[in-house]
């Protein structure tokens, strides 16, 4: 269970404020007409991207020239590779395949793809993780265009066939999130156009603002900031104005400068029937069986709050609650608090630990619900509302000098927890933020306590 963030965590500098949440299954894309480019044989996409699901292929940006014989991808892999190819007459001119694998959903990635067919053998295709050069020998294929081709995923002229999220025909739909997603048409620029390295913490890349850049006759900013057009272009008129599938609750403020919890999709599968959607926010479930959902960050220390909506109609054993590291349900036959080290609260009314309740009589919940969960690390306590009422006033003591996770659980195949640890993928009728200004929640955040996401970690965490 990863307890490290993979994106920026710094203050200060530029600040991305959305993201855009992509469910691969609800078919999400967005599609425009792409005119005559500035040119088809240079050009660069910048894009930070957070993974959902993995082990399947998921287009980020595709353009189809013709028919499907025709075209250019740039998308992850079944095998969770990144690849950047064109396909002419059904050859992969072009084919780019990293030998990396990128399985890490806790982390913000930063990826830059430099094309330019009039360079000499070698640069032509550059690719760009995090503020560095792939070398060529780190990818497992590399096969480059031939000098001053015209690439297919850079030619214009065709209608409705250039997609972000998809392949053009409907497949291969992406899951995750997408953030400061920029094409400079017939340009050619390194990652230090995107982003820098933290002048104090070296290691750390962070972006920076990309309004000073030309984008060309048909690049394109997309910053996802106005939620009723999620596909609005901040550089020109050319807009991905065919939003499929996209909702306002869609737009995200989990974003490379400001990571936000989710739940762990590498945890998921002990169990068959259970899965993950909508960010990894949602649990799914099509089966009996101990259908346990553990967040991705983990705390040690601070006060930390969290919701969760309940679809646990005809479930009698859904459970809320903290789990640590140490008992972290590594068996179909645990579940969140059946644990010495984990801690719940039922849908009947009990709250214990071990398997056992400590306290009975207590408000029960049910659909639609929004149970919040506060822990106090620095004290040992938790607390549980529903709808934003305390449901005992007794703290619940937990054991003291262990990592923490985030976690709800479902027997039956009821449909199971949608999750918000500030950023939800559900709608929110009131709003409320943190102390920090951070999250937005049903219920007042309580008073002292705040959102799992990476800049209160680094702060109280």
């Amino acid at each position: 269970m990863p307890s490290i963030l993979g994106a920026n965590t710094l203050s200060g500098g530029f600040e991305v404020a959305n993201s855009l949440r992509f469910n691969d299954g609800d078919s999400p894309a967005l599609t425009r007409s792409l005119g005559t480019t500035t040119l088809a044989t240079k050009g660069t996409f910048s894009f930070w991207v957070k993974r959902g699901q993995l082990g399947t292929a998921q287009m980020i940006y595709t353009n189809e020239v013709a028919d499907d014989n025709n075209r250019g991808q740039i998308l992850f892999e079944d095998d969770d590779t990144f690849i950047v190819k064109d396909t002419v007459s059904g050859s992969n001119t072009t084919l780019y395949k990293t030998a990396q694998l990128f399985r890490d959903t806790s982390a913000w990635y930063h990826m830059v793809v430099a094309l330019d067919s009039t360079q000499a053998g070698g640069n032509r295709i550059r690719v760009y993780k995090n503020g560095t050069r792939i070398p060529d020998a780190q990818f497992g294929t590399s096969t480059e265009p031939n000098q001053n081709t015209a690439f297919k995923i850079l030619t214009g002229g065709q209608t409705n066939k250039n997609h972000i999220g998809k392949v053009h025909g409907g497949s291969n739909h992406f899951d995750g999130y997408l953030a400061e997603f920029v094409y400079c048409d017939g340009q050619v620029l390194d990652a230090s156009s995107f982003g820098e390295f933290d002048e104090d913490t070296p290691s750390i890349w962070k972006p920076i603002s990309v309004s000073g850049l030309t984008m060309g006759d048909q690049g394109f900013y997309l910053d996802f900031e106005d939620s009723s057009a999620l596909g609005n272009d901040k550089a020109g008129s050319n807009n991905f104005g065919t939003v499929t599938n996209l909702a306002a609750t869609d737009q995200s403020t989990d974003t490379c400068t400001n990571n936000f919890a989710v739940m762990n999709p590498l945890y998921v599968g002990l169990n068959a029937n259970e899965s993950l959607a909508e960010g990894n926010l949602k649990g799914l479930n099509t089966g009996n069986g101990e259908n346990n959902y553990v967040s991705n960050f983990g705390v040690s220390s601070g006060k930390w709050y969290f919701e969760a909506k309940a679809n646990v109609a005809g479930d009698d054993y859904a459970t809320i609650g903290i789990v640590a590291t140490d008992s972290i349900l590594q068996t179909n036959g645990s579940w969140l608090g059946s644990t010495s080290d984990s801690f719940f609260y039922n849908e009947n009314g009990s709250i214990g630990t071990n398997g056992s309740a400590s306290t009975t009589g207590l408000a029960t919940y049910a659909d639609n619900d929004i149970i919040g969960v506060r822990v106090n690390l620095d004290d040992n306590e938790l607390h549980f509302y529903k709808n934003g009422t305390i449901i005992t006033n007794t703290a619940l003591s937990i054991t003291a000098n262990k990592e923490y996770f985030f976690g709800g659980r479902v027997y039956s195949n009821a449909t199971g927890w949608e999750f918000n640890f500030g950023s939800p993928a559900y709608a929110i009728s009131s709003g409320n933020a943190d102390a920090n200004g951070y999250g937005n929640f049903e219920y007042s955040v309580p008073s002292g306590y705040y959102a799992l996401n990476s800049k209160n970690l680094t702060e109280f965490g």
